[in-house]
């Protein structure tokens, strides 16, 4: 009969030869630690799991010290509960120590209730325990784990430092104790990096660093903390392998030689009971970005060559992500500095507005304001934004910028201007459609908004156009808000054709006009934030910007942002004159007197004054020869001299060169030649055609 048809023994009846036999055989050759444990879990028979320590070593311990588990009381707790009755355990993971060997073990502990001759509860109750060593299997599944939090963690920013930050996070504490990426500096501001070896004296950069809870110190290396820079020692494992671009698995003891070379770091290291050093150079196409240490302190298992495998790939991915963020940096830069060389380069003074603006760096590379002296002291306040990142976007917002530039200078109104710049952005989209398939820009949506005010300090209004982008904020010199209802337009690269409504508001002297980019207004509070910064009638137009700066949500700076303010004020009657003039063929007469007195008055210097007189005589002659009344004179004494002839014909007088034998046409010639700017702008009741002189010393003038 087989051993399988062998009939149960009965209740009672001792155990034969046999069974002797299978237990000698079971406890003196399986790969397998079984122990048996009596109530007080001390170990009565046992055979030897690790290789060269006999069961004597044993016998007699209870199980939590034959081990030295991590966590004793859990475990014996535990194994209570299975001699209670309670079920077996199966497969129980615990962390200890082997007895007689040095290092940290991971093992794979199962427990069964053997009951004694007498049944359960007899006095021959006894505990099975079978312990199984499974470190190596933990350790590769830690690698693994690892090296799969790299991958999932490594790659998903386009920041150097988020980018270092991950990668760390990843390594600790399940990879090592302590970790620390160093970058090449100038990589981390986009420049390439150099191709190896690395030149002993080039400054690397702590991107990051992390440490496990039992590690103290967070400084591996005293006196270079994340942020700070270094010249790797030389004759160290960090010079070494920036050196060759090999990795290196270095032991770390009192008697190391090359921790005499670094002197901090010997001191650092020691502080924290690092015991195993890897250092792998973060290499990508021959090119160094930056240097991998890993550290294992205390009583963690020292690293093997298998882990300075992972290390090495895990410092290949790294480096691919650190490099794509480099390259996103370097673009970031180029397109952040065209953007500010798109600018205004400075504050700009404007007739009848106090200005200041605010601009955000960030993400956003295609947000630009602009403030746009008007005929008329009039002043257009415009901020716009193209949507996006990178070169592009800010290449698309100075075409747009200086489209809108060209087009105040024509004097049209705010819808008009807005409906001639989504012209040029169509034709901008349909260059972009034009791509070859194959070009990166050619499926690349493009977006962008923009609002366009302005500002007339003799009427008290502003008069507003919007396409696709938010309205401006008002609140009035007593620090209530104004209401302005402007309708939203299309976006400028939208497909939809309607038309821009403008809106016109009546503003008190002092009133603040707040141009926001998009961004400044993503929540739903923006406004009420705004408008509650924006009424403090005694603040400067800086300092309120700053205020509504420091109030914005963390995510809004890094996104980018820019931020126009106005303040609303009017013109000296002191500097304005303003003569309604008869339909009359002596009028051009009448007016250059009217001028010379004028302008002599305000003491300006006699070849203005003769300047003056004639541009006025020939302007004033075009409007009653070929205008319409009423006929209007005034003159505007600011940075600059401006003259305006109003009459109520709509038709506009045309520049033409007249020939030798004409006797008229040069007129607008004469004037063209006298003024340096000039220009007519129409409105419901007629025309204005105005000139503006530079004065000599203009900024002494009263």
């Amino acid at each position: 009969m087989s051993y399988a048809e062998t009939p149960a023994r009965p209740p009672g009846v001792p155990p034969g030869g046999l069974d002797d036999a299978l237990l000698k055989v079971l406890f003196a050759q399986t790969a397998v630690g079984l122990f048996v444990l009596d109530p007080q879990l001390r170990l009565v028979r046992a055979n030897s799991l690790v290789e060269g320590v006999g069961t004597e070593g044993y016998i007699g311990l209870r199980f939590t010290e034959a081990f030295r588990l991590d966590d004793p009381d859990g475990s014996e707790q535990l194994l209570k509960r299975v001699l209670a009755g309670e079920g077996p355990v199966r497969d129980h993971l615990v962390r200890g120590r082997f007895r007689h060997t040095p290092g940290d073990r991971v093992f794979l502990v199962s427990a069964y209730r053997l009951d004694g001759p007498d049944g359960p509860g007899g006095t021959g109750l006894r505990l099975l325990s079978a312990v199984v060593d499974v470190t190596e299997r933990e350790r590769a599944r830690a690698r693994e784990s690892a090296l799969a939090a790299v991958r999932d963690a490594v790659g998903g920013s386009l920041d150097v430092a988020a980018t270092c930050r991950a990668f760390i996070d990843a390594l600790v504490p399940g990879f090592a104790d302590l970790a620390v990426v160093e970058v090449v500096d100038e990589v981390l501001r986009g420049a390439d990096p150099p191709v190896g070896p690395l030149p002993p004296d080039t400054p690397l950069r702590r991107a990051a660093s992390g440490r496990c809870e039992a590690v103290e110190r967070d400084e591996v290396i005293r006196g270079h903390p994340v942020g700070g820079t270094r010249r790797l020692p030389p004759r160290t494992p960090y010079a070494l392998a920036a050196a060759d671009l090999r990795p290196r698995l270095v032991p770390l003891t009192a008697e190391t030689p090359w921790l005499d070379a670094d002197p901090d770091g010997s001191r650092a290291l020691a502080e924290t009971g690092a015991h195993t050093l890897v250092v792998v150079p973060l290499t990508l196409r021959g090119a160094v970005l930056g240097l991998l240490s890993l550290y294992r302190c205390g009583a963690a298992e020292p690293f093997d060559e298998e882990d300075v495998s992972l290390a090495g790939t895990a410092a290949t991915r790294a480096a691919l992500a650190i490099d794509n963020a480099r390259r996103y940096e370097r673009e970031h830069v180029i397109a952040s500095t065209v953007q500010r060389r798109l600018l205004p380069q400075a504050e700009r003074h404007q007739a009848a507005v106090e200005t200041a603006h605010v601009l955000l760096p960030g993400r956003d590379s295609g947000c630009w304001f602009d403030t746009i002296a008007l005929s008329g002291a009039r002043t257009a306040l415009v901020v716009g934004g193209v949507a996006g990142e990178g070169l592009q976007s800010a290449i698309a917002m100075g075409q747009l910028r200086t489209v809108i530039q060209a087009l105040a200078g024509l004097d049209l109104e705010p819808e008009e201007v807005l409906a001639r710049l989504k012209e040029t952005a169509d034709r901008l989209a349909d260059e972009r459609a034009a791509l070859p398939p194959s070009d990166s820009l050619q499926g690349e949506e493009l977006r962008a908004g923009c609002v366009y005010g302005v500002y007339d300090p003799f009427t008290r209004t502003c008069t507003v156009a919007r396409a696709g982008h938010p309205a401006p904020l008002v609140v009035g010199p007593d620090g209530r808000a104004v209401p302005l209802d402007v309708p939203e337009g299309a976006g400028l690269f939208d497909t939809d054709g309607a038309l821009f409504a403008p809106a016109t508001v009546a503003l008190e002297e002092g009133s603040v006009l707040a141009f926001c980019s998009a961004e400044l207004l993503a929540d739903e509070r923006a406004e009420e934030r705004i408008t509650r910064t924006l009424a403090h009638p005694g603040r400067s137009l800086q300092q309120l910007g700053d205020d509504i700066v420091y109030a914005l949500p963390d995510d809004t700076r890094s996104a980018g942002a820019a931020l126009l303010l106005a303040r609303t004020g009017t013109v000296s009657e002191h500097r304005v004159a303003t003569w309604d003039l008869a339909q009359d063929r002596t009028t051009p007469a009448t007016a250059r007197l009217l001028v010379r007195d004028r302008l002599q008055g305000w003491g300006l210097d006699e070849d203005t004054v003769d300047s003056t007189e004639l541009i006025v005589s020939e302007l004033v002659t075009n409007a009653v020869r070929y205008g319409t009344p009423p006929l209007r004179l005034r003159l505007l004494l600011d940075t600059t001299l401006t003259c305006e002839v109003h009459d109520g014909s709509t038709a506009s007088p045309h520049l033409r060169h007249a020939r030798t034998v004409d006797e008229g046409g040069r007129g607008l010639f004469i004037v063209s030649s006298l003024a340096a700017h000039w220009g007519a702008r129409h409105g419901p009741d007629g025309k204005v055609l105005w000139t503006e002189q530079d004065l000599p010393g203009a900024g002494t003038t009263r």
